[in-house]
Order: structure tokens, then C-alpha cells, then sequence
């Protein structure tokens, strides 16, 4: 089989599914993950949840890098890591050097032209600095991947888009070839109440999840699986429905209205997903552990 390089930047510890997405890339055959880089807030617990994980199927190896800790301008962020308290007691770090993910990323890519996906799942802070540092990145990448925005749902906007809306603005005006944007009008329709949760989480990595999904369920009782989703169309794009066209992201002076994702359809470097089997994507998910 030929595997697919990904490199996965994600804000884990806050919403549970970055959690569950990063075990799926794990336990995926088809995924080379190439390195986990962190993203807002406290971005040592974050990349400390990463190498927990890692540790529960053996992938110690797996380069784990921190990134910005602040939005690059304006917005609320988001400095706490819930789900860490959950696991803390397990082997981990705490010690990683701040700011490595842009070069990291950087470097990485360059050593793989047209190779790598790159997959972000949390705020766009270290994509934009990444892109506004080496604007050739997106022209050197197989291809991106974002769970971010939502779409067809005028005014609404969405978590990742809009804590660090400048970023997410430089993002979507980069000059792309191709980038694929999952948005919440899309994910919403992958959810799984609490109680399965518990039942399915039985496996590999999911074991360990189960345990943060237990803070994630003090204040819901269901799991969105918005970037698990993203992540599987990676190696399984049929699961998906898609619009070509292109996504733009205007600069707002209060930071409180940025982060408003807007698509147009036509000629453009964007795809957004319409419509999602939720039932083909759910036995693709859990057929990995």
C-alpha cells in the first residue's frame, strides 16, 4: 500500500475531536504521519496530549512541535486545555522548545515536494505564519486539508475560523493550487451521544480518548466528530460531496465579528464539502481499530 505523508496541526485538548481524529491517523494504514505541531494557548499540555497518544500504539518517534502560543493580531483564543487534567498521571513531557512548528513545517515540506498533505484542525496561527514566511509552501504541498468554517449558514461562524480571524483570513488569501475546507454545515451531521461513545471507545489509542472525552462531557452529552471527518476524506474523498469555487474571509476591525468564512462558487483554488455518508464515514472511522 502506499502510504500518505500528513502533517497534522491541530489544538488537541480543547473540543475532544482533535483526539479522535489524530487516533485515527494513527491506526490508519494508509497515513505516514510525518509530525503533530500545536497550535494556541498552552501548547505544551497540547503537545503532551499529542505524545500520549503516540504513546499508546508505539509511536514514540513521531516528531511532536509546538506552535503559537497568541493570535497573530486580534481575537479571543483560547489559552486552557481542558482535557489535560484527564491524563496528566501518564508519561509525558512538558519540556518541548516554543515556537518550532513553523520551521518544522517548513523544512519538512521542502524535504517532500508535492508529496505531504497538510491537515489543520484547530486555528489557522501557524498555517498563516507558515504561508506568510515561505509563501512557495502551499505550491510545494500534495495538498491542504482544513476543518474549518461553515458554509450555506449566512452569519454563522465557526470556532477554529474565528479565534485567530486574521490568521484565517491570511489562509484564504494565500495563493493556493488546491485546499479542501470541511465546514460545520458538513460535520454537524456526524455525531455520536455519550453513551455510544463509551461503548465504542474500547481500542488502541480510543481507550485513552475515552478518558478526555470524559471532561468533554461535563458540559455536552454527544461528540461532534468535525475533525475526524476531515481527516478520514484524506484517504477516502468519496465519503464527501463537494462545490469548487473559492472561500474568502474579510478583516474585521472588531475582532468579535472576524472569522466569517464566505463561499463563492465558480473558478478558485477552493473545495468545500456539501453533503457526508455519515454511515459509510463512521464504518470507515471505527474499521481502523
Amino acid at each position: 500500500m502506499t502510504r500518505i505523508p500528513v502533517l497534522l496541526d491541530t489544538d488537541i485538548g480543547s473540543d475532544i475531536d482533535d483526539a479522535v481524529a489524530l487516533s485515527y491517523l494513527l491506526c490508519q494504514p494508509g497515513c505516514e504521519l510525518l509530525g503533530v505541531t500545536t497550535v494556541t494557548g498552552d501548547v505544551q499540555q497540547r503537545a503532551a496530549l499529542a505524545e500520549i497518544l503516540c504513546r499508546t500504539v508505539d509511536r514514540v518517534h513521531v516528531p511532536i512541535h509546538c506552535g503559537r502560543r497568541n493570535v497573530l493580531v486580534n481575537g479571543p483564543g483560547q489559552p486552557n486545555v481542558p482535557q489535560y487534567e484527564a491524563v496528566k498521571g501518564l508519561a509525558h513531557r512538558l519540556d518541548r522548545p516554543e515556537n518550532t512548528a513553523v520551521e518544522f513545517l517548513r523544512r519538512t515540506i521542502r524535504s517532500r515536494p508535492h508529496e505531504i498533505v497538510l491537515l489543520t484542525i484547530g486555528p489557522y496561527s501557524n498555517a498563516a505564519a507558515l504561508f506568510a514566511e515561505d509563501p512557495e509552501i502551499p505550491h510545494l504541498l500534495k495538498g491542504i486539508v482544513s476543518m474549518g468554517g461553515v458554509f450555506d449558514q449566512p452569519g454563522r461562524r465557526e470556532w477554529n475560523a474565528l479565534v485567530d480571524p486574521v490568521a484565517t483570513s491570511i489562509v484564504y488569501a494565500a495563493d493556493r493550487p488546491g485546499h479542501l475546507t470541511v465546514g460545520l454545515n458538513v460535520t454537524e451531521k456526524c455525531r455520536m451521544p455519550a453513551e455510544e461513545v463509551r461503548g465504542r471507545f474500547v481500542k488502541g489509542p480510543l481507550k485513552t480518548v475515552a478518558l478526555m472525552a470524559e471532561k468533554w462531557f461535563e458540559h455536552t452529552s454527544e461528540v461532534t466528530f468535525h475533525d475526524p471527518l476531515a481527516a478520514t476524506l484524506i484517504f477516502h474523498p468519496g465519503l464527501c460531496a463537494y462545490s469548487s469555487g473559492r472561500i474568502t474571509v474579510p478583516l474585521s476591525e472588531d475582532a468579535g465579528q472576524g472569522g466569517l468564512t464566505q463561499f463563492a462558487p465558480g473558478a478558485g483554488p477552493d473545495r468545500i464539502a456539501t453533503s457526508v455518508d455519515s454511515d459509510a464515514f463512521f464504518k470507515e472511522y471505527f474499521g481502523v481499530f
